[in-house]
């Protein structure tokens, strides 16, 4: 056998990592289509149920420093994500924090709750109208999250889904419709459109133009509140009021 000589590149891209949910079928592409080209995304999943339930998703607390550790040893993360809002909620923000941070070394993490939160900041949001997939029981517990943190849900509204493979085909007229019929209830300052597995990109940009108000997805908040941990929000690829302001 010869040895081959080798040497080392220099360069390393902004490296951030996720920790996706098995049975979400819409996060990674939707990070792939926001996150800025120079950055590289790597993934990992953690067991989750095909129903959502307040106790499916308090069950994945159990696997998810597991899930952060099967990331590369080698890289070198600028930011570390958790890609679930109404799992967030029911775990707890500082809880998920400490399970990602036990399975990965990476000191800056964050999850679509915190990362909602830092943008309503950003944006200057104090009222909400928020949408949501699921069931009365797992989308009360986000309400009372977001309550406590100062955010205001004027308005919600719900399809009342609690199986995964469902929620990823609800197509984009039905959450365009369900912006609208939200937003109307009562004076927002913003909608919100919850959950990672809801396919939501292709609608913000529209019912923006249309309500006049931002709107913002999980997906949406997520990559920026990632970008901008890492220091590349700027190059964010969306036209979405978050990254314009």
């Amino acid at each position: 056998m010869s040895v081959l000589a080798y040497q080392l590149s220099g360069h390393r891209p902004v490296q951030l990592g996720i920790v996706v949910l098995q049975a979400d079928e819409t996060l990674e592409h939707d990070l792939r289509r926001l996150l800025p080209e120079e950055t590289e995304l790597l993934v990992t999943r953690v067991p989750s149920a095909t129903s959502v339930s307040s106790q499916s998703l308090a069950a994945m607390e159990a696997d998810l420093s597991a899930a952060a550790r099967l990331l590369p040893r080698g890289a070198r993360f600028a930011a570390l994500g958790f890609g679930c809002t109404s799992g967030t909620a029911q775990i707890g923000v500082s809880q998920v924090a400490e399970l990602l941070r036990a399975g990965a070394d990476v000191a800056t993490v964050t999850e679509p709750v915190s990362a909602l939160i830092a943008a309503c900041q950003h944006l200057g949001i104090k009222r909400l109208a928020l949408v949501s997939p699921y069931v009365a029981e797992v989308s009360a517990q986000l309400v009372d999250v977001l309550e406590g943190a100062g955010i205001e849900i004027s308005a919600f509204a719900s399809f009342n889904e609690a199986q995964e493979a469902n929620v990823v085909r609800i197509d984009a007229s039905s959450i365009a419709n369900a912006a609208r019929v939200t937003a109307v209830q009562a004076p927002c300052d913003g909608v919100f459109l919850s959950c990672t597995n809801l396919r939501t990109l292709d609608v913000i940009a529209g019912a923006e133009a249309e309500l006049g108000v931002p709107v913002l997805s999980s997906n949406l908040v997520l990559a920026w509140h990632m970008a901008r941990l890492a220091g590349v929000a700027q190059s964010l690829r969306t036209g979405a009021a978050l990254v314009a302001r």
